[in-house]
């Protein structure tokens, strides 16, 4: 009886440790099953590529179940079971956005704020240049009505562009709300008055980042002779600093609030956002690597012979576009060129993503298609875009429209947890400052410049890819991961046009004059 009552407790221990080993046997096999995939498998590379994974594999039934289970969710728990507080921080630093420092959106209508105006006329305006080039511009045209007491007709978008996009202003934007939400500041109609529609009109061009002193006493004065004003262009016509606060605050009440897109677009966007976040935390990026932008920029780098030749006949067609030779190398080690894809994988990799983060490509067509993404897919696997998230029912009234297309991959960088921009062009500020408006939320601006230095090493051989790369890289963004900061002024030195061209776009950054720093966050 006594050697069975010592047996007793040893028993008793086997049986707890036989427990614990099962239990550690099945969630480590629930963590290998979800956070791999949504489907419990990586995307084959082999396939049709992985960010043109077939609709087939996201269906509705598979969302649902991913949802419920979310790969986030599950790491954490299990990494807390485990007691690995060092994953679950390295976890949390590489998706926990900035602090932000107390500073909110501060844009109402003041008390102070003289009311609105009888209105001396119509202001026409042509909206010209991609989705966020226009939608900047029709922000200024906003600011630039109430400046000269003018009735806004609803915008006329660029037609003519690279994109020979046919869309009209309420295809793209929900008019209504952009006509009621300015209401106070702004008197806005859908069309001019048939009784002025053989007025003569003043066609102005419009002097580039103009005071108010410049529309008050050049474009004011034009009511004497005409009750109709034509802007010609829309894009840079107000300057990005020294403006009345009333009127910065009216160009940010214009822009992240009363110019919504259209509520298809929105709907869609707002679909895609939750199809995405099915995968668990994610990044949008903004892949900058289409013939447009290649063909602009000169930025030829990693291209083939062919390929190289046909983006210069595009750039020397294009009679708008002045510039005719590029030098592609001195553009590159400027920092003036978009990384290539393979670039902005070796990129991910050293900030310390893992190979199974979820990555949203915003972007149009990626030029080169399959040849220029198979470095990007090796180290990521899963790359989703909008003809992979929504089926070809969900996307076809949008499809035939790049303004359309380009409102959808805003929205879902908006809402993304990180924001990656491969360069710097009109929707890469415009989501960064959109982030920042929201309570600045974490978006990495890749150092070009410094990051093609590191790259050429590597092709050298000079140096490998490991911890050395990874910290040198780390230490080169801790800082630009947008983190509340004052708008950058002109660049020292630069005087004109290149002066004013050189200051931070006031939407890419609206601190101090749209946010306000409330308390410490």
């Amino acid at each position: 009886m006594q050697l069975r009552r010592r047996l007793r407790p040893s028993k008793l221990l086997i049986l707890r440790w036989l427990l614990t080993c099962a239990a550690c046997t099945i969630s480590t096999a629930a963590l290998l099953a979800v956070h791999v995939s949504p489907s419990g498998t990586v995307p084959s590379p082999s396939s049709s590529g992985p960010y043109k994974l077939s609709n087939r594999e996201i269906g509705v039934a598979e969302l649902k179940w991913m949802q419920e289970f979310s790969p986030l969710q599950l790491s954490r728990k299990i990494w807390q079971l485990d007691g690995a507080d060092r994953e679950v921080s390295e976890f949390e630093k590489l998706w926990k956005p900035p602090s932000n420092r107390g500073y909110a959106p501060c844009v109402a209508r003041g008390s102070s704020i003289s009311p609105l105006e009888e209105s001396r006329g119509y202001l026409l305006v042509h909206a010209n240049g991609g989705l966020n080039q226009m939608r900047a511009g029709i922000c200024d045209m906003v600011a630039v009505a109430r400046i000269i007491n003018a009735t806004l007709v609803i915008p006329e978008l660029d037609k003519k562009s690279f994109w020979q996009d046919t869309s009209n202003f309420s295809d793209v934007f929900d008019e209504d709300n952009f006509i009621t939400s300015l209401a106070n500041d702004v008197k806005i109609v859908k069309k001019l008055p048939k009784e002025f529609a053989k007025a003569t009109k003043a066609v102005k061009f419009f002097k580039s980042w103009s005071g108010i002193e410049y529309y008050q006493e050049e474009v004011y004065p034009l009511w004497d002779n005409y009750q109709v004003i034509r802007a010609a262009k829309s894009d840079s016509r107000l300057a990005n600093n020294n403006l009345p606060p009333n009127i910065q605050k009216l160009r940010c009440r214009a822009f992240f609030e009363a110019l919504r897109f259209a509520p298809p677009i929105e709907a869609l966007g707002k679909l895609l956002v939750e199809r995405m976040k099915s995968y668990g935390p994610y990044i949008a990026l903004h892949l900058r690597y289409e013939k447009d932008m290649l063909a602009f920029s000169g930025c030829t780098y990693g291209l083939s012979p062919v390929e190289s030749d046909e983006l210069e006949r595009i750039r020397e067609n294009i009679t708008y576009w002045k510039v005719k030779y590029i030098d592609p190398l001195e553009q590159r080690a400027k920092g003036y060129c978009p990384l290539t894809p393979k670039e902005v994988g070796i990129f991910l990799s050293s900030l310390g993503y893992p190979s199974n983060t979820p990555i949203y490509i915003a972007a149009g067509e990626i030029y080169g298609g399959d040849s220029h993404m198979a470095d990007l897919e090796s180290r990521f696997p899963i790359l989703m875009n909008k003809e992979t998230l929504a089926s070809a029912e969900e996307l076809g009234p949008f499809r035939r429209y790049a303004s359309q297309m380009a409102a959808l991959d805003y929205i879902v960088s908006v809402e993304s947890n990180v924001f990656v921009p491969s360069h710097s062009g009109n929707m890469a500020r415009a989501v960064a400052g959109h982030r920042r408006f929201l309570g600045h939320r974490k978006t990495i601006n890749p150092d070009r410049k410094a990051l093609i230095r590191l790259f050429d090493k590597i092709d050298k051989g000079m140096l490998k890819e490991g911890k050395n790369l990874s910290s040198r890289v780390s230490e080169i963004h801790r800082r630009r991961q947008g983190s509340p900061r004052k708008r950058k002024g002109p660049i020292s030195g630069t005087k004109g046009k290149e002066r004013f061209r050189s200051e931070e776009s006031f939407y890419e950054n609206p601190l101090p004059d749209c946010l306000c720093q409330f308390g410490i966050s």
